[in-house]
């Protein structure tokens, strides 16, 4: 009997997160799930991983936070050992992150700070610091958005974030390819979730202007990403790289 694969997912305790972390462990795969302040959510998805019969642990980061990485590995490092019984992970998913709904014109610089620090120069170092750790032929997921392609009024900093984690990842699927490790983009596209202060979940106007402009007529669910993502984990997914997967359900097409 082969032994699990393990999957790190950053941002695990809520959200999108959360539902990669359980589709993830749906199809066998063991998780280290990452929280930033919410401990006993954390814990609360580990327990129903463990109930769905695969193996679980969390650990605290701060994905802003470049300056904490070695500390974090060095922990890691220990969980893998001590939970899991060795010393490599085999799936990174970069997908911690918060948003900033601000006009471009009114969009201030520590505003701007705080979504590189999160969503770029986090997920360009976090990655960096991941690969001892990463075995070869693993599989590097990079969260992105719809709003690459699209653009959403409001949304320019972290849309100019995500746009650089989609060539990003073209780089590290060309410079990593030599050890066999993957990299590849998913990029919902509006989902109900918190994210945003929960504006397309709640916001019953949002919602239904939004689902008009996508051809299945309706907004995501994280139901649409997490088994996106836990798709890009499996054998039959090898042969993709270096690709951006928009889960947006058409819209704006």
């Amino acid at each position: 009997m082969s032994t699990p694969k393990i999957a790190l997912v950053t941002g695990g305790s809520r959200g999108l997160g959360k539902n990669m972390a359980l589709a993830l462990a749906k199809k066998g795969i063991s998780v280290v799930l990452t929280y930033h302040s919410q401990q006993a959510e954390a814990q609360s998805v580990v327990a129903e991983i463990e109930a769905l019969g695969a193996k679980a642990a969390t650990l605290q980061l701060d994905a802003s936070a470049s300056s904490g990485f070695a500390d974090f590995f060095t922990r890691l490092g220990s969980t893998l050992r001590d939970t899991f019984g060795t010393g490599k992970f085999d799936f990174l998913i970069n997908n911690a992150g918060t948003g900033v709904y601000a006009p471009f014109a009114d969009t201030t610089e520590a505003q701007f700070d705080d979504m590189v620090n999160i969503h770029l120069k986090g997920t360009y170092f976090l990655t960096q610091k991941a690969l001892p750790l990463l075995s070869d032929g693993g599989r590097i997921i990079n969260i992105s958005s719809g709003l690459v392609r699209f653009a959403g009024a409001g949304y320019s900093a972290y849309a100019t974030m995500k746009g650089g984690i989609d060539v990003l990842t073209r780089y590290m699927a060309q410079e990593l390819g030599s050890r066999q490790i993957a990299a590849n983009v998913v990029a919902p596209g509006a989902i109900e979730t918190d994210f945003g202060g929960g504006m397309v979940r709640d916001n019953a106007q949002v919602n239904q202007h939004l689902a008009s402009l996508t051809a299945l007529g309706r907004v995501g669910l994280p139901d649409d990403i997490g088994g996106v993502v836990a798709f890009l984990c499996t054998p039959e997914a090898g042969w993709i790289n270096g690709q951006r997967i928009e889960v947006s359900g058409g819209i704006h097409l």
